[in-house]
């Protein structure tokens, strides 16, 4: 029987907090079928691309330098889309109509919309979590609850989970929030596995 797979775009900028984007791209990429469901070896439900506004080289922050796979004008379909943050989210990107257009857009066809950090103003800002809970990193949750009252922030977690739309908090919480998604599309097992391959220390009943 053949497994599902879902695509995964994660969305790159100038001035994107790295581990924002490598914490959720490291989770994805190494997560694998356990042994009794694998119909090939090594068999990994996830395909995670880099998508960015021009799908030129980007400059992260600390000065990364990161290629993307894919412009906004043609990148696929993808079934999980993850909206980082870093300075030039909270700075740059949230008055980048463009971006905030798109991401409106790509929310029509997406199973999963997952925010971290200050991604979740640019979703905000798309009007996506007006009447939901949502949560980012701490020093931004004021900004994000008086720019946008129709959004109730929670402080003090690592991620809230909304149904197709799930924000998480700063920088490292985007770890924990993929480890989440895991476990909900494939369960407590193969999020464990996945997690002692990273040698991550975290407790997944």
């Amino acid at each position: 029987m053949m497994k599902k797979k879902w695509s995964v775009g994660i969305f790159v900028f100038n001035d994107v907090e790295v581990l924002d984007f490598a914490g959720p791209f490291e989770v994805f990429s190494v997560t694998e079928y356990s042994d009794q469901d694998m119909d090939t070896p090594e068999s990994n439900p996830f395909l995670v691309k880099l998508v960015s506004e021009t799908g030129e080289l980007i400059h992260a922050c600390n000065g990364l330098k990161v290629q993307p796979d894919y412009s906004f004008d043609n990148a696929p379909h993808f079934d999980i889309l993850v909206i980082p943050g870093g300075i030039g989210a909270r700075e740059k990107e949230i008055y980048n109509e463009k971006v905030i257009q798109w991401i409106s857009q790509r929310m029509g066809n997406v199973e999963l919309m997952l925010s971290v950090c200050t991604g979740a103003l640019l979703l905000a800002k798309a009007g996506l979590l007006n009447g939901k809970m949502a949560t980012t990193h701490w020093a931004s949750c004021d900004r994000l609850e008086n720019e946008f009252p129709a959004v109730t922030v929670k402080r003090n977690v690592k991620f809230v989970d909304e149904g197709n739309i799930v924000t998480s908090g700063g920088i490292s919480a985007g770890i924990n929030m993929s480890f989440h998604v895991v476990k909900r599309l494939l369960g407590s097992e193969v999020a464990r596995t996945t997690a002692k391959i990273m040698e991550y220390d975290i407790t997944i009943e």
